[in-house]
């Protein structure tokens, strides 16, 4: 049996706003395993982006448990929480969320400048193997302004990997991007997911979703669907069937 990275069980969150009290996830439970690639879709105010946040341990629970690789997330100081952060997940956006005058291999260290354990030589290494692998080998020097949209999406998914977290969180990654570039992205994912990477992957784009093995839909804080995705789309076959720019 392939190992637990995230195990949620009857999780709920209420926020109160003034005399009322909203109640964003209604008692959730799921289990997520290493080596899936997980899709998370749902409607605007379905409760996604406090999902996202609470397995991203930025935001906590207000009832039920959270593990992430066999830690209990609810025990945690906020060190601990900043830790797990750090070493255990790696984050993507949908608006890359890079330093503007920094360059890639700048950008991509920054997960490892916190972590005393690793040396600069042995950080600076690290970026430049991630920049590699996504495709940015020629690009290392370059700012953000310097990079289109999908090559600074590329390397914000440089910096979610050099710490070689246990999953990978992105949201809404390919929101900002046109379809042939977000179909290139979703090659790269598929790619990092056939080595082994764990994915949960925010969307509302159901093209997208077809992309991974399983989807989970929200709706109104509560998963009116969880299934296995048995005709797996390929997004580097995807892209190459699109027709040929002028």
């Amino acid at each position: 049996m392939k190992k637990e990275i995230i195990k949620i069980q009857d999780l709920k969150r209420e926020f109160t706003m003034g005399d009322e009290t909203v109640h964003a996830l209604k008692g959730i439970s799921f289990t997520i395993h290493e080596g899936e690639f997980v899709t998370i879709m749902g409607s605007s105010g379905s409760g996604k982006s406090t999902m996202l946040n609470i397995l991203g341990c930025l935001d906590q629970p207000s009832s039920g448990t959270y593990e992430i690789d066999g830690v209990l997330v609810k025990k945690l100081s906020r060190n601990e929480l900043a830790k797990i952060r750090n070493e255990k997940i790696g984050f993507i956006f949908q608006a890359y969320n890079l330093l503007p005058r920094t360059t890639s291999i700048e950008n991509a260290e920054l997960p490892l400048i916190y972590n005393n354990k690793v040396s600069t030589e042995e950080r600076h290494k690290r970026a430049v193997d991630a920049l590699n692998l996504v495709g940015l080998g020629q690009r290392l020097d370059h700012t953000p302004a310097q990079l289109s949209g999908g090559q600074q999406q590329r390397v914000a998914i440089a910096r979610s990997l050099v710490n070689d977290p246990v999953v990978i969180l992105a949201d809404e990654a390919t929101g900002n991007l046109d379809t042939r570039t977000s179909y290139e992205i979703m090659a790269l994912f598929q790619e990092l997911n056939h080595k082994g990477k764990t994915i949960v992957f925010v969307t509302h784009e159901p093209d997208i979703a077809e992309f991974s093995s399983r989807t989970i839909i929200l709706k109104d804080g509560a998963i009116i669907k969880d299934e296995f995705n048995n005709d797996v789309q390929d997004a580097a076959a995807a892209l190459a069937a699109l027709p040929k720019e002028d």
